[in-house]
């Protein structure tokens, strides 16, 4: 994809003030085929450690399961009225098996020969695997799977999408009804993508931050 002209930095901005945990999404409004496209797309492009994606993104649209992870969700009406439901999931036991199916694809984009991206595995295996144990490699990919989360985020307001993260629900239950466990992983966040409700008294309020003083620090 050829590169394209820089969003200014008033409409960037602009859409980070627009956006807020939405809290009532109008259920007869969906997202259209393309817009859902490129945030599928938004979510595949996130940046993570070696570049290793120690994720998997369960996209939720089929309104009865929807219904099953509800109760799993202490009953937060997002999770059945949103137009779609993104679950995070992370692996939890990531192997040598992991970086060597990056090294793999690292070779067939890039178009060179795997023997070639030998220090590179080394490094991974290394650095990553060899020296954690298996719960802190489970540690680490949940919070590489955070960074995926910020860059959706981020990408639907940019599209004038509404969006609300969610941390308030039982992990256990939603990798029972998903079949996570089955393939390596666990739901660690949520994401809830739609339209915002006119009757969601949450869009009106001023977005509250600390000042940047006390956020930033110049060194």
């Amino acid at each position: 994809m050829k590169p394209s002209q820089p969003v200014p930095a008033e409409q960037l901005l602009g859409q980070l003030h627009w956006r807020y945990a939405t809290k009532q999404f109008d259920p007869d409004r969906k997202i259209d085929a393309h817009t859902w496209s490129v945030l599928e797309e938004a979510l595949t492009l996130a940046a993570s450690s070696g570049g290793l994606q120690p994720w998997l993104f369960v996209v939720v649209t089929d309104p009865n399961v929807r219904a099953k992870l509800q109760p799993a969700s202490f009953g937060q009406p997002q999770i059945v009225a949103a137009s779609h439901l993104v679950v995070f999931a992370a692996r939890t036991d990531l192997t040598e098996a992991d970086v060597d199916a990056h090294i793999a694809r690292t070779a067939a984009v890039q178009g060179v020969p795997i023997d070639a991206l030998g220090q590179l595995r080394g490094m991974l295996v290394g650095g990553l695997v060899a020296p954690r144990s298996v719960e802190q490699r489970k540690t680490w990919a949940a919070k590489q799977s955070g960074i995926a989360l910020g860059n959706f985020l981020a990408c639907a307001a940019m599209l004038g999408v509404d969006a609300c993260p969610m941390e308030g629900f039982m992990p256990p239950q939603y990798d029972e009804i998903l079949g996570l466990a089955a393939k390596g992983y666990t739901s660690v966040s949520l994401c809830a993508v739609g339209y915002r409700s006119a009757s969601d008294r949450y869009a009106a309020l001023p977005k509250v931050r600390f000042l940047q003083e006390r956020l930033i620090v110049h060194v």
